[in-house]
């Protein structure tokens, strides 16, 4: 520590020199930035009478809780913006991170006025101009009918979490992103909406930010909203069990963002500010509801079908975006085709402290009582979502429910602190902020438990019981197989079966088994649990299924899509116990190639649950036979077999894995791996502390063989029903963001080859061998390499607005595949079920009716689910009306009604993930809470004049340090090295003239810690486990001032929990600094 102070020492008598240079120098620059602030507060803001009509007049003005209020000047948010795109930043690449509304009764735009004694007089202000803040939303004919012409297109509206000024329009088959700019550009449109976006002609569009000759100072967020599928690009096994515990073993699903700055393997900590949004889902209605427009055509439809002068004019959109490069299309919104379903769905905090009612009665009312304003006599108060993406919303107080008003009417301010359910019901025109209605409270913001309500109604999960009507469509938990089925079934229970799974899963749907044939050919075995038996088609438990659509895994608990009674019991594997099963079979030799197979329904018996660990102990020889007891906390094993048996068979797995896991990637897939974060929980369900969990050889025994079924079942159900099969595609990523991102690492000397999906995996596996002694970087490259994937989905063969060449599934490099594996926390996995289970009668139809050989138990060589398909036999008219008899019996859906299914499977899929995402934040926020302070290194992956981002690896998130306007800190912004410089000068900028509230406090930006403190916490230190959360790493020393920083260097920081009864949660991030001035 004593060479920290006398370095400190000696910065300080330099960096005193170094402020009297700058500030000289800076002097001169000051009357230039002043002039060109004037003449950017009055840059014009084109399509709306009252200018920049919510955040901007909100931000401008604070009320405070005397009932004062201070303003910044009305154009600040505008003059910051138009700072922030006119400065340098140097970064990683810009690789960006329904139903009907009820009528409003609103006739005008409220007037806010104060609570606390006074009142505001802001009456004649812009925010309640006469005249129309927004323009009027076109009408559905004409909508339609530009639609039909081509001048206007429709898109998925977006927002940039960072800036909701900005948003962004995504519109099927065009490669860049529309930028709407400005909120009378987006015209009332919301975070999900479909709408519908009139393009500006190409003088018009704008600099695209990370090109030549601009760049910015923020990461740009185009909010593409795509994520590689986690377990078909990223390793780990495919049951995608998101239970998190100490013991590390599960997988979390990612299916869609961009987005969250985390990676893929890594717990997606985007926290509030960087938030992701669920796809808009199909409408309902047509016309117009409380002035949003509604066109009757499908939300995944580009244009109804048979406009080919729409699809003309998004060729001419490319081609002109292929001209101008450079450039960034730009927009506005004309209308709403369809409201988002998270207008339904807001959460946030009430604001009491500012009242609002409608401009006749504020008038009067401010004239009669000038003192005091009663919240019985209010019209509006605020409602401030949690989600940065949603504006600021008036609520009247009349519509309040009475639990709220009474507290209100109490003078209970403490209402402020919980959070709460709403839904926007109207936005008028001549109104800059939306109307919402309050529809409940969840509790405290600081609470997990509300937060975790919140959460599921933010994403429309149910999380309610199952109706008696779907429970009755089960049977007797006394059940067992019925005499039929065994006769009907093939009978496998003498094979030595296991599962593999997370040590607190209970829902136990997939089992492995293998025999050795010859030397080198191997039966191997894959049993899925035949859901499809106890949910018949159209039945109440069908239905509910259908809704829920997927099991919601969150860390200490789990919303699952089918009854306990039948997830857990009925249809698991559990030891011992007889049970139905969908299994394949293929004889499979040492190469990986697969020679035979077999598909049809069975009856297995589990002879044990193995855990990944155990199955890994196995792999590693880290336990013998004879060590293997129940009193050493190993599974008990069930049938004729022995410990013997279940070794040699996890072995055997695990080499012919590995032959399939070498072909797999010689065939071109792609896998983006890194450690994820896990929380270790106290009997309370409470994280106190967390660690990086890397997938190991058993969870890829597992992966190789789901993988191979579903890409089994896919081939099957695609070639007997052709225009009825339920598969899954994975697009191309964003080629400008993979260009862009393989820029970057050709500039830092890494080649990277993106032609196709295998090169880039090649590629990444040699950036990995370079940067063996950079686990960090590697993370961080595997996490903005993860950024250009587009989100897999579910489709229908049948949709004729998917075409043939678009079914492939890029990361595994695959012409077909499907959801096979999991049918108990799948909906998609029954429906597939379904559908063999028609395509194996069929066969046997088919096979009974031409007087061929009948199938035996151990046939293998069906005419339609073997491997070398009869495909006369499938094309015949025999075949033909054998399929057909099956279908209609098994109810196999149409190609309409799947793709509906498809499109809903997805939604909810994404809504899935959104809930896993968001109470991981959740964990670690309070993980911080109760730590206080967490003292941790970062990488630096963004540097500005303004702020930086830091990527932390202990907690697998991205966060950003702003700098600028900080008391005591002066910045110095080396554009021609990209390197920043932060000097603590505090005497010489505490004389500085300010104006007040323009500057932050220097404990906003950076913990400072005097080096004399730092030698007796060192001696406390030593005394407690090193690396503790709650107690700073020894390891970790405080960087001093002047501090030098470039792109990719290392920097000590403080992590802190930020919001809770306050506000959105959310992780604060400051430097770590040493100096003897504090």
């Amino acid at each position: 520590m004593g060479l920290v102070a006398v370095e400190s020492e000696q910065s300080a008598a330099a960096a005193a020199a170094r402020v009297e240079e700058y500030l000289a120098g800076k002097k001169d620059k000051k009357k230039k930035r002043r002039s060109n602030r004037r003449q950017k507060q009055n840059y014009p803001t084109h399509g709306s009478a009252c200018g920049l009509p919510s955040e901007q007049y909100l931000g401008a003005t604070r009320f405070l809780p005397n009932g004062n209020s201070s303003s910044s000047g009305n154009l600040s948010v505008q003059d910051r913006l138009h700072r922030e795109s006119n400065v340098a930043f140097r970064s990683l690449p810009a690789i960006h991170t329904g139903g009907q509304l009820a009528n409003s009764d609103s006739v005008s735009c409220p007037a806010p006025i104060t609570y606390d004694g006074s009142v505001s007089l802001l009456g004649s202000a812009n925010f309640i101009s006469q005249q129309k803040c927004f323009d009027p939303h076109w009408s559905a004919e004409a909508v339609n009918d530009a639609l039909q012409k081509g001048e206007v297109l429709q898109a998925t509206f977006r927002v940039n979490a960072h800036n909701r000024m900005e948003a962004y329009c995504t519109i099927d088959g065009v490669p860049v992103d529309i930028l709407i700019s400005g909120i009378s550009m987006q015209n009332r449109a919301v975070e999900g909406d479909t709408v519908a976006v009139k393009v500006d002609p190409p003088n018009l569009w704008t600099r695209m930010k990370g090109s030549a000759g601009f760049s910015s100072n923020y990461i740009p967020a185009e909010n593409n909203y795509s994520f590689p599928e986690e377990t078909e690009i990223v390793g780990g096994n495919l049951k995608e069990i998101n239970v998190v515990d100490m013991d590390c073993h599960g997988v979390s699903e990612r299916s869609c963002t961009p987005l969250p700055e985390s990676g893929l393997r890594q717990m997606e900590m985007s926290f509030s500010n960087e938030s992701v949004s669920p796809e808009p889902t199909g409408v309902e209605n047509t016309g117009h509801v409380n002035g949003h427009l509604y066109v009757p055509c499908p939300s995944h439809e580009v244009f109804p079908s048979g406009m080919s002068v729409s699809l003309s004019s998004i060729e001419k959109l490319c081609k002109s975006i292929i001209d101008f490069p450079s450039k960034r299309p730009t927009g506005k919104v004309v209308g709403i085709i369809e409201s988002s379903p998270r207008r339904d769905a807001v959460v946030g905090f009430l604001n009491v402290k500012q009242c609002l009612m409608p401009r006749d009665s504020y008038r009067k009312d401010t004239r009669s009582n000038k003192n005091l304003v009663l919240f019985s006599n209010c019209g509006y108060i605020w409602l401030l979502p949690t989600d940065p993406k949603f504006p600021q919303m008036m609520v009247p107080v009349e519509g309040l429910p009475d639990s709220i008003r009474k507290r209100l009417d109490n003078n209970d301010t403490t209402i402020e602190m919980e959070l709460v359910a709403a839904r926007i019901v109207g936005w008028e025109d001549q109104c800059s902020a939306p109307e919402a209605q309050v529809l409940q409270t969840f509790g405290r913001g600081g609470e997990m438990e509300a937060q975790i309500a919140a959460i599921l109604f933010e994403n429309t999960v149910c999380f309610s019981g199952f109706s008696p009507e779907s429970l009755s469509c089960l049977p007797d938990e006394r059940w067992e197989v019925p005499p039929l089925e065994l006769e009907n079934r093939k009978d496998i229970r003498n094979l030595c079966i296991f599962t593999i799974d997370p040590s607190t899963a209970t829902d136990l749907d997939d089992a492995l088994s293998v025999e050795s044939l010859s030397a080198d050919i191997y039966r191997v075995g894959v049993h899925i649990a035949d859901v499809s038996y106890f949910v018949r088609p159209d039945t109440p438990l069908d239905l509910e299924a259908q809704v829920r659509s997927t099991s919601v895994y969150m860390i200490s608990s789990k919303l699952p899509m089918l009854p306990p009674l039948l997830s857990e019991d009925l249809a698991s594997f559990i030891p011992g116990v007889d049970r139905l099963a969908f299994s394949i079979f293929w004889d499979i030799n040492l190469s990986g190639t697969v020679v035979d197979r077999w598909i049809g329904r069975t009856v297995m018996r589990s002879c044990c649950k193995l855990s990944y660990e155990h199955a890994q102990d196995i792999l590693d020889g880290g336990i013998h036979l004879w060590g293997y007891n129940l009193e050493n906390g190993f599974p008990r094993l069930h049938g004729n077999f022995e410990w013997q048996d279940i070794f040699r068979s996890v072995k055997s797995l695990h080499e012919i894995s590995k032959a399939l896991k070498e072909k797999r990637f010689n065939d071109g897939a792609l896998l983006l791996e890194s450690s994820k974060v896990v929380f270790l929980l106290d009997d309370g369900g409470i994280p106190y502390d967390s660690t990086m969990c890397e997938q190991k050889d058993s969870n890829f025994l597992v992966e190789e063989f789901m993988l191979l079924a579903n890409r089994t079942a896919a081939e099957i159900i695609s070639r007997t029903y052709p225009d009825s099969a339920l598969l899954r595609r994975h697009p191309e990523p964003n080629m400008r963001k993979l260009k862009e991102f393989e820029a970057f690492c050709s500039k830092h000397g890494l080649q990277l080859d993106t032609s196709s999906s295998g090169s880039f995996h090649r590629s990444l596996e040699n950036i990995k061998g370079k940067l063996k002694d950079d686990s960090v970087l590697y993370d961080i490259l595997i996490s903005y390499a993860s950024r250009p994937m587009q989100v897999a989905k579910y489709f229908c063969t049948g949709d004729t607005k998917v075409d043939e060449n678009d079914w492939r599934h890029y990361a595994l490099a695959v012409p077909l595949y499907t959801h096979f594996t999991s049918p108990l926390r799948r909906y998609p996995d029954i429906l597939v079920h379904r559908t063999l289970t028609a395509a194996i009668e069929a066969e046997e139809m088919y096979l009974k009716h031409i007087r061929h050989n009948e199938v035996s138990q151990g046939g293998r060589h069906g005419c339609f689910t073997g491997i070398n398909v009869d495909l006369v036999a499938a094309e015949s008219a025999q075949g033909q009306q054998a399929l057909s008899a099956a279908a209609s019996k098994h109810r196999v859906p149409s190609s309409e009604s799947l793709s509906n299914v498809a499109a809903y499977c997805n939604e909810r899929k994404l809504a899935s993930k959104h809930v896993q995402v968001a109470v991981d934040r959740l964990y670690l926020w309070v993980l911080l809470k109760n730590k206080e302070v967490l003292i941790s290194e970062a990488r630096v992956v963004g540097l500005g004049p303004r702020f930086m981002s830091i990527y932390v690896p202990k907690l697998g998130i991205e966060r950003r340090v702003y700098y600028d306007e900080v008391e005591g800190l002066m910045v110095e912004w080396l554009e021609a090295t990209s390197t920043l410089v932060l000097i603590f000068c505090p005497n010489k900028c505490a004389r500085r003239r300010r104006i007040p509230g323009k500057f932050r406090a220097l404990e906003d930006v950076a913990m400072v810690v005097s080096p004399c403190n730092l030698i007796a916490q060192e001696d406390v230190c030593a005394s407690t486990q090193k690396g503790d959360l709650g107690n700073p790493d020894p390891e970790i020393e405080p960087a001093i001032f002047p501090l030098t920083v470039h792109l990719l260097s290392t920097i000590p920081v403080a992590l802190h929990a930020v919001g809770g009864d306050d506000g959105p949660l959310d992780i604060g991030a400051r430097l770590y600094m040493s100096s003897y001035f504090m």
